[in-house]
């Protein structure tokens, strides 16, 4: 892709709209049989993971394929139940020392700024640390689908709302919106907590039609829309009666909602036509699983869901080929595995579309495949006191949110623009806020590496995390040929190969315009000698020049 293509991408400009369209139609969901490479493996690593580095790549080439995928989609017991958050730095806590984890312990307003700092460099954490996995990617997708407002004094229910998520990131959808429904931060969030049988609250209900499972359609007549009309809204509402949240977060449960049987409506609930006319009777707190069972049986919500995975991880523009040979399929492998998540994303990541030439490097990054990308690409280091790594990966925290993707607060209950909000989709990302925000964070990058950050301090900033760009050249394929030291850099930062005027003009910033040889004897000198400060010192200026270049570059922001 040459930098007149990657300027159209970005820009939302397509080359042939008929070719795009044709091979989806051809390739569909068959197996992909194609060459696997470094660019392939890198495509598929860098849509299910954030950041990718040259090693896991590398990895990726020789494992093979279908190794790489078992590995993306093989969750431990462990890594779905990581290590809750501790108290890194807060002294004054009477109920939870440094070092201990606060989750479990009752909420009181003066303790709420710490422990909202430790969930969010916590949650940065388990980002920047994951390896060959899905689950991180997938716990932002889900995020993203069952939104939440970012309520700063209910940090623990945000962390079991989020750990909810990431123990189901690839399991059962049917069973996730279970857990969601009756899950204290989206009863807070959505008003379930007030909906009682006095005074039913429709706000839960019609999000979990229109946004959640179903979807809502075109207006077929006044109060009927493709899928549900407002009659559905209103039973629903009144079957979601009885549940709230514990005292107000300080003692009791918070691990899930609380069924108030007085408050809970038990008359008979009519669903409409489109749910077959299902009269719903009173089943106590067991009747919002009922409800979510007679949602599942429809048809769409499987079409519904596979629509947001493909914008996801594939594409925005859905076209009526896609919707044939890609959606439909798709939801049909959903419906077949009763709505189990894993074997769906296995068959995605496995076609031929997938790795389609068209599919590769048409996304826009977001902040968090940026920021995370940055940090795990150039496999930066960071101190092991919890002090200084939380209260940094919290600041990454900050910056992705910065870029308009902040963590815990998606801006509305349709979460993240940039996934449903045509035409522009993924181009929303860049803006004349975030583009100038992005090339700030590049140059302090490549200048002077990662701030590191220590709470409490009186200035805060406790040194820098730098990129060890003699470690990532000594890993390269050939790193005495200056040809092959480019050429591997390209494949890492870029999805797809650049044309020969940015190489030869990238080759001349590395190489100062010398000849190869120049380039073959000083790393010759560095690699007998690798204590050789000054010498090391003009290896390191030479990538980093090279790399604040290809940073700057419109097909770094693609993926």
């Amino acid at each position: 892709m040459n930098r007149r293509d990657s300027l159209a991408t970005l820009l939302g400009k397509k080359k042939s709209q008929k070719t795009t369209t044709t091979s989806m139609a051809v390739t569909g969901l068959t197996p992909y049989t194609g060459s696997w490479e470094f660019k392939q493996a890198a495509h598929l690593l860098r849509r299910t993971t954030f950041g990718p580095n040259w090693g896991q790549i590398q990895d990726a080439v020789n494992d093979g394929l279908d190794a790489t995928i078992a590995q993306l989609l093989t969750l431990t017991p462990l890594s779905q139940n990581p290590d809750p958050p501790i108290n890194y730095y807060y002294e004054d806590d009477p109920d939870v020392a440094i070092g201990e984890t606060w989750v479990n312990v009752p909420y009181s307003y003066q303790h709420r700024i710490h422990r909202r700092k430790s969930l969010e460099g916590w949650t940065t954490k388990l980002i920047i640390d994951e390896k060959i996995s899905i689950r991180e990617k997938m716990t932002l997708f889900w995020h993203n689908h069952f939104v939440i407002a970012n309520f700063p004094a209910f940090s623990r229910y945000k962390y079991y709302y989020i750990s909810k998520i990431r123990k189901n990131a690839i399991g059962n959808f049917r069973e996730l919106t279970k857990e969601m429904t009756i899950d204290p931060m989206m009863l807070r969030y959505l008003n379930g907590f007030s909906n009682t049988k006095e005074a039913p609250n429709e706000n839960y209900a019609r999000e979990l039609l229109e946004l959640f499972t179903i979807g809502k359609g075109p207006i077929i007549a006044p109060g009927d829309y493709t899928f549900y009309t407002e009659h559905d809204v209103a039973e629903i509402a009144k079957i979601l009666t009885g549940w709230g949240v514990s005292d107000n977060n300080t003692t009791g449960d918070y691990v899930q909602g609380k069924f108030n049987p007085n408050k809970h409506d038990t008359t008979d609930k009519q669903l409409s036509y489109h749910f077959n006319n299902e009269v719903i009777s009173d089943a106590g707190e067991n009747e919002y699983s009922i409800l979510i069972d007679k949602i599942f049986e429809q048809d769409e919500v499987a079409r519904f869901i596979c629509r947001k995975i493909y914008r996801w991880f594939v594409h925005y523009d859905i076209t009526d080929d896609i919707e044939i040979n890609i959606i439909e399929p798709l939801a049909q492998i959903l419906r077949d595995n009763d709505y189990e998540i894993a074997p769906t994303l296995n068959v995605l990541l496995s076609s031929q579309h997938f790795y389609d030439e068209e599919r590769i490097g048409c996304m826009i990054k977001n902040p968090w495949d940026f920021a995370a990308g940055l940090v795990k690409q150039f496999q930066i280091q960071f101190p092991s006191e919890p002090a200084t790594y939380y209260e940094t990966y919290r600041v990454i925290l900050q910056g992705a949110g910065g870029l308009q993707m902040e963590y815990f607060n998606p801006p509305n209950v349709a979460g993240w623009k940039p996934y449903y909000q045509a035409p522009n989709f993924y181009r929303i990302w860049l803006n004349s806020v975030t583009l100038p925000i992005r090339n700030f964070a590049i140059q302090t990058f490549v200048s002077q590496g990662i701030i590191l950050f220590q709470d409490p301090a009186p200035t805060n900033i406790v040194g820098l995390a730098q990129v060890d760009y003699l470690s990532m050249l000594n890993n390269l394929s050939n790193p005495f040929d200056v040809n092959q030291v480019l050429a591997d850099f390209i494949k890492l930062l870029f999805p797809k190969d650049i044309a020969n005027n940015q190489k030869i003009i990238l080759k001349e910033i590395l190489t100062n315009g010398l000849p190869d040889f120049e380039w073959t004897d000083e790393y010759s000198l560095y690699a007998s000698d690798p204590t050789n400060q000054a010498q090391a010192n003009a290896i390191k200026s030479k990538i980093n020049n090279l790399v604040s270049a290809m940073l700057t570059m419109p097909e770094y922001q693609l993926m």
